[in-house]
């Protein structure tokens, strides 16, 4: 046999890492599988795991508390954790791109402090909006103000001769900005509702209900194939402004559609869940470490991989503490920042 030639052993080689890229996404997903179900039986009530999934695929075979704590109590919660870890891994990884910066996340630019903000006035001067039920007044304040903030950065983007510079110091502007704010309330606020806001501000899936998680279900559904189909742009973005200007790629429109879509997945989280920090920032990392800068790979890698650390961290909250549920707000962050830490010093060791 005639050896390959210089052309055709590249293909060869790119075929091999498309197939170990698409190997690796595939291993994220089992394992979120693998978190959802240990997420499910775990609890006050450990379920076994042959349970959960006769529970799931077959109700009607198991008993009635059974059935009660599996889809009523257990399901909504593990489902708002993988649908909250994917959609802040995926508004995170984005954001890096965008911005062209490893630190960028929806936390770091003030989405989360716009809707401690907005959480607070609802809880606090207990405001609300009309022909909405009062148990939906926190979400819904919480995501106007977590949407308004991230509209700021999108106006500001649009200025001609910002830079992402420019974005990134007027995002830790906001944060200060909505933390003074958000002081300022607490300062006037009364014991229980002090205690409800912090609360909040810890972040909790305790709120998770089938209602709210079709409503993050939907938003989710509706931005990622708008992510994806804009995934080899962002790869091409990653080369640089001026390399992507070269393949007739719009920058500041690639930019103004990623910060809507980021907006929407941050909002929306933020506010069914609280403030939960480090997902959108450690996830893409771990999937970039995996699959590399191809976008294709990379957004669902991330996605992915937010889902498993949620799910893992739901655990974590529910048996860290026998006999206590944690805020998965404290965990996340628990787990997070020695993990980053560890991702910053394997990094220097590499260069």
């Amino acid at each position: 046999m005639s050896e390959l030639s210089p052309h055709a052993q590249e293909l060869a080689a790119y075929a091999r890492l498309v197939r170990r890229r698409v190997a690796i996404v595939a291993g994220l997903g089992a394992l979120m599988l693998v978190a959802l179900l240990f997420d499910i039986a775990t609890g006050p009530s450990n379920l076994p795991l042959g349970d959960v999934v006769t529970g799931i695929l077959h109700p009607a075979a198991l008993d009635a508390p059974a059935r009660v704590i599996i889809w009523d109590v257990r399901l909504p919660y593990a489902l708002m954790a993988v649908l909250v870890g994917a959609a802040l891994a995926l508004a995170g990884a984005e954001m890096q791109t965008i911005l062209n910066n490893p630190l960028a996340s929806p936390f770091t630019l003030g989405v989360s402090s716009a809707a401690s903000f907005g959480a607070a006035l609802a809880l606090v001067l207990g405001v609300g909006l009309p022909l909405l039920p009062a148990d939906w007044n926190l979400p819904a304040f919480a995501f106007l103000f977590a949407f308004g903030s991230v509209l700021l950065l999108q106006s500001l983007a649009g200025l001609r001769g910002t830079g992402v510079e420019t974005l990134v110091l007027f995002g830790i502007a906001l944060v200060f900005t909505f933390n003074a704010l958000v002081a300022l309330v607490q300062f006037v606020a009364s014991q229980e509702a002090l205690q409800q806001l912090v609360f909040w501000s810890m972040g909790s899936l305790s709120r998770a209900s089938w209602g709210k998680l079709g409503v993050l279900g939907l938003v989710t559904l509706a931005v990622v194939p708008f992510s994806l189909k804009a995934s080899w742009r962002m790869t091409a973005l990653r080369l640089g402004e001026d390399r992507a200007r070269s393949f007739g790629i719009s920058v500041a429109r690639l930019r103004f559609f990623s910060l809507l879509r980021v907006s929407l997945l941050a909002a929306t989280s933020v506010a069914f869940v609280g403030t939960i920090g480090f997902i959108g920032l450690v996830a893409p990392h771990i999937a970039r470490l995996l699959v590399g800068e191809d976008h294709r790979f990379f957004l669902p890698a991330s996605m992915l991989a937010g889902a498993v650390i949620m799910s893992l961290a739901s655990v974590a909250s529910k048996t860290l503490v026998p006999g206590a549920l944690l805020p998965v707000g404290i965990v996340t962050a628990l787990i997070g920042v020695p993990f980053f830490m560890a991702l910053i010093f394997s990094r220097r060791e590499r260069l």
